[in-house]
């Protein structure tokens, strides 16, 4: 179906030096401007962030530092960023968590006022998790066919959420999934190991997802301004943000975490002393 526009607008993702809105920094943009005949322009834009891309940011769009060194910068290229925009509506996938917040921080920082608020912003993730909601009442529906009665009664929640598994066993089965690094699987099947491994995010190191394993098996932190960072390292060099986690609201189970991982760096520092 062809989109009723009264006016033009322009979807668009980026691609960044991380995932912090505010602080990372924008190393590609592709805009898709529809106008109201239905005519479609698209600008892709790669941009030197002047920072470096983090390794994690790397893996996901393959740009590095490297590559990106004789693009232009964000300033040499906002006015025709914000041309190409114009007066136009805006959406995207998940644009207003992280999309727009970090467009508009580059902007600001080229003494740009982009304002958003007379644009009507769609942003199709949130019509896709509306639509498709995740939640058990309908999942239970989605993947069994029943309506689930006494919702939020722990028992009818517990028992639904088993019925739901089984049914994703029979409904998965053989079926393939791709992952972020387009590697191929069929991940659910009726193994309990399997099941660990797909059904997380994280391989988390502590209960809260804080701190979480990297690929080489690692502790490094999960929230915060070394995200991504070795614990152990950032303990070594900042002994003090240790001590803000130790007197800060953190569980006390990962509060004994970090206390294991300083006393592993402190007795691997006094091994190589001596």
């Amino acid at each position: 179906m062809d989109l009723n526009l009264s006016k033009p607008i322009v979807f668009f993702d980026l691609e960044s030096t991380g995932s912090n809105a505010i602080k990372d920094r924008i190393v590609e943009i592709s805009m898709l401007k529809v106008h109201t005949d239905g005519k479609e322009e698209i600008m892709t834009q790669r941009i030197n962030p002047q920072i470096p891309v983090s390794e994690e940011a790397e893996k996901i769009h393959g740009l590095s530092n490297e590559m990106l060194k004789k693009e232009p910068t964000f300033a040499e290229v906002s006015n025709q960023i914000l041309s190409f925009i114009g007066s136009s509506d805006l959406a995207g996938y998940n644009l207003m968590k992280f999309d727009i917040p970090m467009l508009v921080e580059e902007f600001l920082r080229n003494d740009i006022d982009f304002d958003v608020k007379n644009r009507r912003i769609v942003d199709v993730q949130n019509i896709f998790h509306k639509m498709e909601q995740r939640t058990l009442k309908a999942a239970y529906k989605f993947y069994c066919g029943k309506n689930l009665d006494n919702a939020h009664s722990a028992e009818a929640d517990t028992v639904a959420t088993y019925e739901i598994l089984k049914s994703m066993l029979d409904k998965y089965q053989q079926t393939d999934f791709e992952d972020k690094d387009g590697t191929v699987s069929q991940p659910v099947v009726n193994d309990m190991d399997s099941l660990d491994r797909f059904s997380k995010y994280h391989r988390n190191a502590d209960l809260m997802g804080q701190i979480v394993y990297n690929e080489n098996d690692k502790e490094v932190f999960n929230f915060g301004k070394y995200k991504g960072k070795l614990v152990e390292d950032v303990f070594r060099n900042e002994p003090q943000y240790y001590d803000w986690m130790m007197k800060a609201d953190f569980p006390n189970s990962t509060k004994k975490l970090i206390t294991a991982i300083k006393l592993r760096g402190f007795n691997k520092d006094s091994v190589n002393i001596g």
